[in-house]
């Protein structure tokens, strides 16, 4: 039986970043880059580092109901922005 995919940290990704209010400024370990994320970003980025690995899981961790398809579509949008800035990725 396959495993589904789950969202995880690149390894060697130590997320070290500094918040004020609604904003974050993270460096990225691999790349070298720095990146500005807003409150939701890092929130989803640390939910993820926490163990929150699957969507349903990281709906719960962020208290985004199920039925909130709005909320769901920006998840998973902001999911793969995380991503393309090689801070996640999904594997089984």
């Amino acid at each position: 039986m396959p495993h589904a995919l789950s969202w995880h940290v690149l390894p060697g990704q130590r997320l070290q970043y500094r918040q004020w209010e609604q904003e974050a400024v993270l460096f990225n370990d691999l790349s070298g880059d720095t990146h500005l994320l807003d409150a939701d970003a890092l929130a989803l980025l640390l939910a993820v580092r926490g163990g929150a690995r699957d969507v349903a899981a990281l709906r719960l961790a962020l208290g985004v109901p199920d039925e909130d398809q709005d909320a769901n579509g920006a998840l998973q949008a902001l999911l793969e922005q995380l991503a393309s800035i090689a801070l996640i990725e999904q594997r089984a």
